[in-house]
C-alpha cells in the first residue's frame, strides 16, 4: 500500500458519494452534487488520499467569514472502512490544519464515534457543545469540537 495525498477534485464526487453511504449510512450522506459544490467553492480546501489511483479518503475545510483572524470549520473527513487504522484520516487532518494555520477550527461528531473522538482529541480539540439530533436522519447526537492554537 503506497498512499499518495493530493487535491480532490470533481471528477472524484461519485466515489465520495459513494464512500459517504458507506460510512454515513442513515445519517444523510452527502450525495455527488454535495461534493460538487463543496469542490466549486473558493473557501473551501478539500485533501484526497489515493492507493494506486483509487480515492480511499476525503477531508474538508471552509473558511468561515472574510476577515482575519480567521475561523474554519471541518466539513468532512472520510476513509474507505478497508483503510481504517492505517493513519490517513490523522494524515488527512492534519493537511487541513496546516491549511487553517493558527484559526480556531470547528467540527461535529457523532457522540457515539470514540475513534474520531479520540483522534480529534489527540490533536488539541476539546468538547464545548451538545448539538442534540444534529444527524436528523438517525436521530444521533453530536459533538461540536474547537480547536484553538496559542
Amino acid at each position: 500500500m503506497s498512499i499518495v495525498y493530493g487535491a480532490l477534485t470533481p471528477a472524484d464526487a461519485a466515489r465520495c458519494a459513494e464512500l459517504e453511504a458507506q460510512l454515513f449510512d442513515g445519517d444523510d450522506p452527502w450525495p455527488e452534487r454535495a461534493f460538487l459544490a463543496e469542490l466549486a467553492a473558493k473557501h473551501i480546501r478539500y485533501v484526497a488520499a489515493r492507493d494506486e489511483g483509487k480515492l480511499v479518503g476525503y477531508a474538508g475545510i471552509a473558511r468561515l467569514g472574510r476577515k482575519k483572524p480567521y475561523e474554519y470549520e471541518i466539513h468532512t473527513i472520510g476513509v474507505d472502512p478497508a483503510y481504517h487504522g492505517r493513519g490517513i484520516g490523522r494524515r488527512m487532518l492534519t493537511d487541513l490544519l496546516e491549511h487553517a494555520g493558527d484559526g480556531t477550527v470547528f467540527l461535529e461528531v457523532r457522540t457515539d464515534n470514540v475513534p474520531a473522538i479520540k483522534l480529534y482529541e489527540s490533536f488539541g480539540f476539546v468538547n464545548v457543545g451538545l448539538r442534540r439530533r444534529y444527524y436528523r436522519a438517525s436521530g444521533a447526537d453530536a459533538y461540536t469540537m474547537r480547536r484553538e492554537v496559542t
